[in-house]
């Protein structure tokens, strides 16, 4: 199965290196960042295209564009791994439209274009006879979507709600735990690489409600937009707070919820127990889906960084080779 990536940084860097490490039957034929791109479509030396990326910054040749890769390069699969934007879900947006038009699957890592408009590019996947894969959307390396969309079929999903932002995770467990302030804890996530220099999407809820809209629409058929999510960040969380929780043997974290009977997403700071199977440490996600037949069912794991997201897109990528025949 032939692939091309679309985006090139951490995610980009980390899916290609495990490809050409493991026998996956993947071959990767073009690459493009925001500023160069290369095609070979009998298949890229990954380890040249990494090492003139870390040497010079670049992919490949400037003249080449991700919008030349869509037209031009033999593929089955186009992985678009391109930063999100929220606002608009441009340009991987219209990356995935052109791919789509082509009849070419899709794997997704990007939000922007799948909280946007998710049900016209399913439409536009189901008229051309190809995929749309977006695992890597929501949670990182946990199959969230694929446990809801396949696990748990035949169960009524009652409610999903858990912690979906690693960075406010990890700003809250030290907090708890080492007893720092909101800023100090926050400096320490940004040293460690866990927040961004802006971290207005993290800790003001923004980028947990995406991936709720994400869920609500793909897995429960609903159609949400961010405007639907009753948001309250962390970035006015206090220590007396945090320190009035802990007196009470309990400490607070960031949730995202989904209430499917009433049809209504939040995300807000709850205080919970301790020992509660939703408060985990550092950067780690976790969701529960209550359903009518399984019960609670809980996944936990790493919800952001290189490989973790690349396991997601590959899980995505080998479904469609199974399932689809890589081809179309």
């Amino acid at each position: 199965m032939k692939i091309a990536i679309l985006g090139f940084g951490s995610v980009g860097k980390g899916l290609a290196k495990i490809i050409a490490d493991k026998n996956l039957g993947i071959i990767i034929t073009a690459i493009a960042d925001s500023k160069s791109g290369i095609i070979d479509n009998k298949g890229l030396n990954v380890a040249k295209v990494l090492l003139a990326k870390k040497k010079t910054g670049l992919c490949g040749d400037t003249s080449i564009t991700p919008q030349k890769i869509i037209e031009t390069a033999e593929y089955d699969v186009l992985v678009e791994v391109t930063p999100t934007n929220a606002a608009t879900g441009q340009p991987a947006l219209d990356y995935i439209k052109a791919a789509l038009s082509r009849g070419k699957n899709v794997v997704t890592s990007n939000k922007g274009p799948i909280a946007l408009e998710f049900k016209s590019l399913q439409k536009m996947a189901d008229e051309n006879n190809c995929l749309l894969k977006y695992e890597a959307t929501v949670c990182g390396a946990i199959p969230i979507i694929h446990a809801l969309q396949h696990g748990l079929a035949g169960n009524k999903i009652k409610k999903i709600y858990g912690v979906f932002n690693g960075t406010c995770n990890y700003i809250l467990t030290r907090m708890s735990d080492e007893k720092l302030t909101y800023k100090q804890a926050l400096l320490e996530a940004r040293e460690l690489g866990y927040a961004e220099s802006d971290p207005t999407y993290d800790i003001k809820g923004i980028d947990a409600a995406i991936k709720l809209v994400i869920l609500a629409n793909t897995v429960l058929g609903f159609d949400k937009t961010l405007d639907d999510v009753e948001i309250t960040g962390i970035d006015n969380m206090s220590s007396d707070a945090i320190g009035l929780a802990l007196e009470d043997g309990k400490t607070i974290r960031l949730i995202g919820e989904i209430d499917a009977e009433r049809e209504t997403l939040s995300v807000a700071p709850r205080i919970l127990p301790k020992n509660h199977i939703l408060v985990v440490k550092d950067t780690l996600n976790a969701v529960t889906a209550r359903t009518d037949l399984a019960g609670d069912v809980t996944l936990i794991g790493k919800g952001a960084g290189s490989f973790e997201t690349a396991s997601a897109i590959i899980s995505d990528l080998l479904y469609i080779k199974e399932n689809h025949g890589g081809r179309n």
